[in-house]
């Protein structure tokens, strides 16, 4: 299992923060991700999430990927759309 330390989370809600208009619609305990191999499509999870090591896994891919000060000025996950919705959903119980 690998953790993500604690640093990196609170420098991504930096980004997230710093990023365009729409990151500042996220409400507390939540944060947005965008998630897309090409296509990027903008998602609002609670951030309860990032502590899940399933979850935790797709962050270590986006930090190989991309880094956290990526372009797009938010959390990137280089995952299918399909692949992220199932995860989410085994996590939020539905």
């Amino acid at each position: 299992m690998m953790a993500i330390r604690l640093p990196r989370i609170l420098q991504a809600k930096q980004n997230l923060l710093r990023g365009s208009s729409p990151a500042r619609d996220v409400r507390k305990g939540y944060v947005a991700v965008y998630v897309g191999e090409e296509e990027k499509k903008r998602f609002v999870i609670p951030v309860s999430h990032l502590n899940q090591p399933s979850f935790q896994e797709l962050l270590s891919k986006a930090e190989e990927e991309f880094g956290f000060d990526h372009q797009m000025g938010g959390l990137t996950i280089p995952c299918r759309e399909d692949i992220f919705i199932d995860l989410t959903s085994r996590l939020n119980g539905s």
